[in-house]
């Protein structure tokens, strides 16, 4: 892993931030979200280049060689502008994923080509139930890797070129590498209540697929994988949430009503204070959680667990209290808070429930 500093971790984090701004306006999220890919291709390219998409992976296979300390910060500013695009998916989970799995052949095949952005991966990991647990595969193989079953909320699936795949074997459960267009597999977009995201559900019937060795078990490289998607998703989520929080700010500095701005109100002072307190709270979790993952700490798994709720509830909550104190006008299609709340809204049942992460903390203390 590269050692990065802290003035490395600003100029990458300025330089995409700048380049999101230039790229990843509102118009620029309403034109993509409303295609069938779901996001901009030539902005996909400039962020690999730029090395964000590989910014985990090793630096021996093509990437920047960063952790879950960069890769958090990166994401908030992901989150700042609602990126549309699967850098969750193919940049952090899946090549999470393969880096976890420690199978070298996959690694030098596949991790290139995701660090580069030219190839799309991402993972299959769960059934319809959407329960993030090794019971929740609905996925089978059988000894010449054939796959029968359903895997669904599958994040970008209709736009991966590669899939990793989850399944039950005779000895445990396995890993298998599919290809978009291999026999046998049915992929259907699913509706989304973001429109900004893309999620599928995918039937196997006798599909041919490869699979991928792990050096242990392959349930624990798949919880690595996920505790980096989850630290990325905190990321974004408190991003997206401090965007709100300076959105509505100004909005009450520059609203009017009885002669006076409504930000001088004593309801909306209290209102905007416990806004600050949701959005500083997310963006203390997830880094700290970042820390603990990057450091191997003691509390990793209730740092981590932490993270996936708070985060996932401040920017629920700050966005729908936006939507409040904007007024009439928030709940316009036309106004941007209602990109916000429907991806806060989405945020929070990617990769398991508050709910399921609340009872993940209280268990790591023994509770």
């Amino acid at each position: 892993m590269a050692s990065f500093t802290d003035e490395d971790r600003t100029a990458l984090t300025d330089a995409f931030r700048r380049l999101l701004n230039d790229r990843a306006g509102e118009a620029d999220v309403r034109r993509v979200m409303e295609t069938p890919e779901g996001y901009d291709r030539d902005l996909w390219r400039q962020i690999a280049e730029m090395g964000v998409v590989g910014l985990v992976v090793s630096e021996d296979h093509g990437g920047g060689g960063g952790g879950p300390v960069e890769l958090e910060r990166i994401m908030e500013e992901a989150g700042a502008v609602l990126l549309c695009g699967p850098l969750l998916s193919s940049g952090v989970l899946a090549a999470s994923l393969i880096q976890a799995l420690g199978n070298e052949d996959a690694k030098a095949r596949l991790l290139p080509g995701i660090a580069d952005g030219s190839l799309i991966a991402t993972a299959a990991l769960t059934g319809d139930a959407g329960e993030w647990t090794p019971e929740a595969i609905e996925v089978s193989a059988t000894e010449d890797g054939a796959l029968t079953g359903v895997a669904s909320y599958i994040t970008h699936g209709q736009n991966a070129d590669i899939l990793l795949v989850a399944a039950h074997m005779a000895d445990g459960i396995g890993v298998f590498e599919v290809a978009a267009d291999a026999p046998g597999m049915t992929i259907t977009a699913l509706p989304a209540f973001d429109h900004t995201l893309r999620i599928a559900r995918i039937e196997f019937a006798g599909t041919p697929a490869k699979a991928l060795r792990s050096d242990g078990p392959c349930w624990d490289a798949i919880e690595a994988a996920l505790d980096m998607t989850r630290i990325a998703l905190a990321g974004e989520q408190a991003g997206g949430a401090r965007r709100v929080l300076e959105m509505t700010v100004d909005y009450a500095k520059a609203r009017v009503q009885f002669g006076r701005s409504i930000g001088s109100f004593q309801a909306i002072k209290h209102m905007a204070a416990d806004l600050l307190l949701e959005s500083e709270s997310a963006t203390s979790a997830a880094r700290h959680a970042a820390r603990a993952l990057a450091d191997g700490a003691d509390d990793v798994r209730s740092s981590v667990a932490l993270a996936a709720f708070a985060c996932a509830d401040a920017f629920t909550t700050v966005t729908a209290t936006s939507v409040q104190m904007h007024g009439g006008i928030a709940f316009t299609w036309a106004h941007p808070a209602h990109l916000y709340l429907k991806r806060a809204r989405s945020d929070a049942q990617l990769f398991g429930t508050p709910s399921f992460y609340r009872e993940r903390y209280l268990q790591a203390f023994g509770a």
